[in-house]
């Protein structure tokens, strides 16, 4: 045990809470209504913020949306009948997590405001025992990760980026009263949120420069508005709207998944959608041929995250756009200078360059040890990142991540939710029908796993098409592409509903009382 955790004599068998939940996000908020569901209500939901949401209720920026249909980026058991497109805006997204908290009764599990700063495993109660930053401590019999992985902006490595004497603004922390009008503005990124962002503070600034490192297959963005009608059709045939989602999640998992994972058996899915989204490119610049070859990605669809707009490109037209594709040099006190010699005056500057993904101290975002006495962080970027099915590792009992590696499925954030909760869910329960104070997966099922993970990998896009040229997130400092999970959901859902309890290993520790688990 670590000694300094509690004062000398005082010995602490017995948890505060059964289940601690780090984040109030999606995931968050699905583990705990699993859990509920499967008869759990010792849960304590802690987020460093002032309110449930996560993703959707830190990221303001202009345009912001979701980028798959609004039928599939939900919970499969509380369906939305009243999104107001078929993609959603952001603010919809932020109010549809209040609503489903308040409803499944998780805001009286939460205690905002609160941050972990430490967890580790103590050996002789099998219990985690957290630091938050406030210097308080909390034990728990199991712990779930839930931060999600897009919580940590990441600026760009350019000198000079202090200097700057104008705003600086990145796009996870929007101001809402930022006021771009009759402003010299620069953009560097061209990403997903880019692409979003781009089309509506071009109507707003006096001049926008952006500055492309890495272009990005676009695909035409089949948005409407969802009229009135179709809204009471949903709420009173919700069978109407499961139809509904049942084709959106075809369309995904097609676009999304099977042309990424099963690239070398269909390599001509992956040729279709880069045909269209190259029709689409030229369609909303045909009188632009200039610009086709800059716009036009040199690596596989699929390598990085994909997006879809019907405006992104034909704001490359307008007389007060620019597009720039030369490499900064440095960021001076009033503008950006490239390697051409050329130097840009601008006001504001807006870093659209994302997030940090599978990187130390990212995910999970704070310092966790487990019984083997080495933190996490240390761990997967020492020996590559790995998790059983995304959501367990040897030498860390108890503990869930619900953004592991290889966990997520490309076609909804919630579909992995949904199903690594299930499964964790699973092992709790196993683990209090056996009267167990430790869960742990076997480190042979585990080391079998990643074998496997990676034979599959090599079917994907991530290891034949190019994608050393895509600069993406994907791609840890390893090599290896761990954020996406080389399988259908289809093949998530069934594994964590039906994987067999004898793959971890439950124990129980002499020196606790056996009362004290539930």
């Amino acid at each position: 045990m670590n000694m300094s955790a509690f004062p000398q004599g005082q010995r602490h068998t017995r948890p505060d809470h059964e289940v601690i939940i780090v984040g109030a996000g999606i995931s968050g908020i699905g583990v705990a209504i699993q859990l509920k569901a499967d008869g759990e209500e010792d849960i304590l939901i802690l987020d460093r913020a002032d309110d449930v949401g996560g993703t959707w209720r830190d990221n303001r920026y202009p345009g912001i949306a979701v980028d798959i249909t609004s039928f599939t980026y939900s919970y499969s058991f509380e369906q939305n009948a009243n999104w107001s497109r078929v993609f959603a805006p952001g603010e919809e997204l932020y109010h549809y997590t209040r609503r489903v908290a308040s409803k499944y009764g998780i805001y009286p599990h939460i205690r905002f405001g609160v941050e972990v700063a430490q967890a580790r495993f103590d050996t002789t109660t099998d219990l985690w025992v957290l630091r938050l930053s406030n210097g308080e401590r909390l034990r728990c019999r199991h712990l779930v990760s839930a931060c999600g992985g897009l919580i940590s902006p990441k600026l760009p490595d350019i000198d000079g980026l202090d200097d700057f004497q104008g705003q600086i603004v990145h796009t996870a922390r929007w101001p809402q009263d930022l006021d771009l009008r009759d402003k010299r503005v620069a953009v560097i990124g061209t990403g997903a949120t880019a692409v979003q962002l781009i089309p509506e503070i071009a109507r707003q600034a006096r001049h926008l420069d952006v500055y492309q490192r890495t272009p990005i297959w676009v695909l035409k963005k089949p948005d409407n508005a969802l009229p009135g009608w179709l809204k009471t059709l949903f709420r009173t045939l919700p069978g109407v709207q499961r139809g509904v989602r049942g084709i959106t999640d075809s369309v995904s998992e097609t676009l999304m998944v099977l042309s990424a994972i099963y690239y070398r058996q269909a390599p001509w899915l992956v040729r279709a959608c880069e045909k269209a989204a190259l029709n689409n490119m030229r369609e909303q610049l045909p009188d632009r041929e200039d610009l086709w070859d800059k716009l036009h990605p040199r690596y596989g669809f699929g390598c990085k995250r994909p997006t879809f707009s019907n405006e992104y490109f034909s704001t490359f037209a307008r007389d007060n756009v620019e597009l720039i594709t030369t490499p900064i040099r440095r960021i001076t006190r009033q503008g950006i200078s490239t390697e051409d010699g050329q130097s840009r005056r601008i006001d504001v500057l807006i870093l659209a360059t994302g997030y940090k993904t599978f990187e130390k101290g990212n995910i999970p975002s704070f310092e966790l040890i487990g019984s083997n006495g080495i933190d996490l962080g240390d761990f997967w970027h020492d020996n590559r990142y790995q998790a059983y099915e995304g959501l367990t590792i040897p030498g860390y009992p108890n503990f869930y991540i619900m953004l592991g590696p290889y966990a997520l499925i490309g076609t909804s954030y919630f579909k992995m939710v949904e199903g690594n909760a299930i499964h964790l869910s699973r092992c709790i329960r196993e683990a209090r029908r056996r009267r167990a104070t430790r869960v742990e997966i076997r480190k042979t099922v585990h080391d079998r796993y990643f074998a496997d993970i990676q034979q599959r990998q090599q079917n994907t896009v991530f290891l034949n098409h190019n994608c050393a040229l895509s600069n993406s997130y994907y791609f840890d400092h390893h090599g290896d592409a761990p954020m996406l999970r080389p399988s259908t959901s289809v093949e998530m859902l069934w594994r964590a509903r039906h994987l067999p309890m004898s793959h971890y290993r439950f124990e129980h520790t002499a020196e606790v009382e056996v009362d004290s688990v539930k």
